[in-house]
């Protein structure tokens, strides 16, 4: 298992008492500063019992120690760190409320990895991208992929990207899994709906996953549609929740599920994410085992 992305500090305010707006200052109940970014479908996959090499750079800073030493706590192998000697700050502040939150982040410039040569370094199973990746190299790297027999799972996040961007179309049309959120799918696709987004989608990717938070999740693969209802939980925090569902699902696809089972998986691990803090949370295996026990 291959998990390519910048690490990112989450400093995550909660139990706001109204809504931030300029001028004026809020006070939040709760705080926390917890390892975030690609860290979290990294450390998920660990935790879920695989064998995690995660792709990322590293500064001389306080964010990056704090998640390099979280990544260490969880056995994450070493082999895709690169340590840089100056800083490399990667920080998203979270303003976050049980239904939803607002983030701004910071990262410092840095040159990532090439795709395609870390693929033939690790040849893995599977390559996971947090993220909608583009551009002529990225072309280049799921060709590669193609080559290893490597399955390439890749979410979108909230980036400026739209399929009218260039390579975005030829981009998705060479990934095995596509799993952006509700609002991400809109945004990227045009549609008014999400049964337009899936409809759009599923013309480009043979599988579409779109997370629906409180509403579970859904997917169409060759033609044929699934959705999995969410599982009640009280929610603390959804910061992560998304990375959580990710390590679900390709948990499940690798143990030979069908696409329901994955669907259903990635649920229950995102909706057990939203019960603390940031990917606190995250399941184990058996944590997982007993999560969809309740479904």
């Amino acid at each position: 298992m291959l998990v390519v992305g910048a690490y990112f500090a989450d400093l995550i305010f909660q139990d706001l008492a109204r809504p931030v707006r300029p001028g004026t200052e809020v006070f939040a109940g709760a705080l926390d500063l917890l390892p975030g970014g690609a860290f979290t479908p990294a450390m998920a996959m660990r935790r879920l019992g695989h064998d995690v090499v995660w792709a990322t750079d590293f500064g001389s800073d306080v964010f990056s120690s704090l998640v390099l030493s979280a990544a260490r706590a969880e056995g994450l192998d070493e082999a895709g760190f690169r340590h840089r000697t100056a800083p490399l700050r990667s920080v998203t502040v979270a303003l976050s409320n049980p239904g939803d939150r607002a983030m701004v982040s910071y990262q410092d410039p840095y040159a990532a990895p090439r795709l395609d040569a870390l693929l033939r370094e690790h040849r893995p199973e599977v390559l996971m991208l947090p993220q909608l990746e583009y551009g002529a190299a990225v072309l280049v790297a799921l060709r590669v992929a193609r080559q290893l027999g490597t399955r390439v799972f890749m979410d979108c996040q909230d980036g400026p990207a739209t399929l009218d961007t260039p390579t975005v179309r030829e981009v998705l049309a060479g990934v095995d899994v596509f799993a952006p959120n509700e609002a991400e799918a809109l945004r990227l696709t045009g549609a008014a709906t999400v049964d337009g987004a899936l409809d759009t989608l599923g013309g480009l990717v043979r599988t579409v996953v779109v997370k629906r938070g409180g509403q579970g999740a859904c997917a169409v693969r060759d033609g044929k549609r699934y959705d999995v209802p969410a599982v009640p939980v009280e929610v603390v925090d959804t910061t992560g929740a998304g990375d959580c569902f990710n390590a679900g699902f390709v948990h499940a696809l690798l143990a030979g599920e069908e696409l329901p089972g994955c669907l259903a998986a990635g649920v229950a691990c995102g909706g057990a994410a939203t019960a603390g803090p940031g990917s606190s949370r995250a399941l184990d295996a058996a944590g997982l085992r007993q999560w969809l026990a309740l479904g």
